[in-house]
């Protein structure tokens, strides 16, 4: 008898694969029905990841948000899943287990049937309790396994994995291969091996296109016993995002599966309704380079999902490193000189970094180590020179066991600095929040929500959700989208604020000094000059003197207070922003001669 797959839509995971933003909810309200019409999805990915942080930049509670997208699939039997990080829930960090414990009590309440746990490390400490606390909420726990290629990810590893992971008490695998890079044979075979031994558990294969695997690597899962592949729909799938769902329904019809059939009707109103979406303004923070593949990404694996952000970092930095560059006599780069150079970056280091497979967030710590790498050879420093405390988490073992073995010379780095490793279990440090943020929500007159769903969301994203509750988010998007509009069709700049001092160039500052050297912003975020926390009670200003390791300002971001301390010592003599500002990862600070 054929083999019958079926379809699930990642939606929202195309618009992360694209770009910076995704759909509001009234244009998700909008896409619903028509999705449903089309008529040949048994699941749609609705929320989870990054999804929900989107919703809080644009202002907007992810809570409605994630209600008014699965009502309409609920109504229709059509499977919701979300996408869940585990030791971090929704967010880059670690997250306490009461708060963990409550997303699934609340996302089961607003509609998700299926949660998608992964670990950026395949380690099971990571997952397994979110197993049990996913059956206890009463959803169906799918157990993912981060697929990427070295040595040390074979076909048993994941075999082995995955029968570890459902003797937990996972009830489905799915294979996140985020990258594109898991090679075809190896797919198929994975699969063969989970299904040889656990016949009865369905298996769900997500793949992203960028490097090009991914349409032979779903024609091998199906060939192989998958239960459900994710496809993307036009004007957005292919490039970095997933295949298209009328060419692997063709493929797999041709091959001899049964497979839905799509209403061609329906489908043009979802391509339409989509392309709306992208001209009424999501268009303005596509990349345009997400929207074509590259074999480039064999080699450094990294994800196609954190494209549109690797992108906007990339052009943060390249005026920066090109100065650097300048100032120590070298040649500039092009943007795509410097996009090639962080892909081999990319994979020289991570074998030294312990074969994390690339996925969030350790894609990003692998990705901004290496960025920082090339800008310490534009400065002439050694590199591994500037590492940020995220991504020696990871290194020292705070987030998980490593798959690989560190490089000798990160090792001695970590000693050097007085760095000590861990090897207990990753949530033991986070000690149970949910009381504190009660007390603060009932202080402000905050109402915890239905289901407790606000209080989850304040522990879950406490920044950037006190910025929707003051009207910030939103203020600030429209902001920045009023920015994106006049410069269309060029790469979003968005304006910055300047304190009264002028802002020189490069060449007038040294000019005038000719030894001054830029402090550039390790991240993106929200400067803050003075943190009394962090006990600077002053906050430098030009011609005061500052000492080399000394914390410059603060920068807040999504994983929190992130220090900026000078390689240098010297005068200041130039700062460049305010106190609040925002500012991209690589814009200049301030100079200090």
């Amino acid at each position: 008898m054929p083999k019958e797959i079926k379809f699930s839509l990642v939606y929202r995971d195309m618009w992360q694969s694209s770009g910076k933003y995704q759909p509001r909810v009234d244009q998700l309200k909008q896409i619903a029905p028509v999705i449903i019409d089309m008529g040949c999805f048994a699941r749609i990915e609705t929320n989870g990841g990054a999804f929900e942080q989107v919703n809080l930049l644009y202002g907007e509670n992810p809570n409605l948000a994630v209600r008014e997208f699965t009502a309409p699939f609920n109504k229709v039997g059509i499977q919701t899943h979300m996408l869940d990080r585990g030791l971090n829930g929704l967010r880059m960090n670690p997250v306490p287990s009461d708060v963990r414990k409550l997303m699934y009590k609340v996302k089961r309440a607003q509609g998700v049937d299926i949660t998608r746990i992964f670990c950026g490390l395949n380690d099971p400490r990571n997952i397994i309790p979110s197993i049990q606390y996913a059956k206890e909420a009463g959803m169906i726990p799918q157990a993912s396994l981060c697929i990427t290629h070295s040595p040390i990810h074979t076909v048993d590893y994941y075999v082995n994995l995955a029968t570890q992971l459902i003797e937990a008490g996972a009830e489905e695998i799915c294979l996140k291969d985020m990258a594109g890079i898991g090679r075809p044979q190896s797919i198929g075979q994975i699969i063969n091996g989970i299904k040889t031994r656990h016949p009865n558990v369905p298996i769900q294969y997500h793949g992203h296109t960028g490097p090009g695997f991914s349409v032979a690597s779903m024609l091998e899962a199906a060939k192989n016993g998958v239960d459900y592949l994710d496809v993307a729909m036009e004007p957005l799938s292919w490039g970095m995002v997933h295949p298209d769902v009328i060419t692997i329904q063709a493929m797999l019809k041709d091959a001899g599966f049964v497979v839905p059939e799509i209403n061609m009707e329906a489908n043009m109103e979802a391509r339409r309704l989509t392309q709306t979406f992208i001209d009424d303004f999501l268009g303005f923070f596509i990349d345009p380079g997400n929207k074509i593949m590259t074999s480039l990404l064999v080699g450094c694996g990294l994800p196609g999902g954190m494209m549109g952000s690797m992108m906007a970092d990339l052009k943060g930095m390249h005026n920066a490193i090109n100065m650097a560059l300048k100032q120590n006599g070298k040649k500039e780069v092009t943007l795509n000189n410097l996009l090639v150079q962080l892909f081999n970056e990319v994979e020289n280091i991570w074998p030294m970094l312990g074969n994390p497979p690339l996925v969030t967030p350790f894609s990003q710590y692998v990705k901004n180590t290496a960025l920082m790498n090339i800008f310490a050879a534009a400065k002439n420093e050694p590199r591994f020179s500037m590492i940020d405390k995220d991504s020696w988490n990871m290194i020292l073992g705070k987030t998980g066991k490593l798959p690989g073995t560190l490089a000798p010379e990160i090792i001695e780095l970590a000693k050097a600095n007085n760095l000590e490793f861990y090897d207990g279990d990753p949530q033991a440090p986070f000690s149970d929040e949910l009381d504190r943020y009660r007390k603060e929500m009932q202080e402000l007159g905050w109402e915890e929500g239905p289901d407790q769903e606000e209080l989850f969301e304040f522990a879950m994203h406490e920044r950037q959700y006190r910025d929707m509750k003051s009207g910030a988010a939103k203020e600030r998007f429209n902001k920045e989208l009023e920015d994106a509009k006049e410069k269309v069709g060029t790469p979003i700049i968005v304006k910055r604020p300047v304190v009264e001092i002028p802002m020189f160039s490069f060449e007038e500052i040294t000019a005038v000094y000719p030894f001054a050297k830029p402090v550039h912003a390790p991240c993106s975020g929200q400067v803050i000059w003075q943190y009394d926390m962090m006990n600077a009670s002053t906050a430098p200003f030009e011609g005061a003197s500052i000492e080399k390791g000394t914390n410059l300002c603060y920068i807040q971001n999504a994983y929190g207070i992130e220090p900026v301390p000078v390689g240098y010592g010297g005068t200041i003599v130039g700062t460049y922003v305010k106190q609040g500002a925002q500012v991209q990862k690589g814009e200049i600070l301030a100079f200090i001669n």
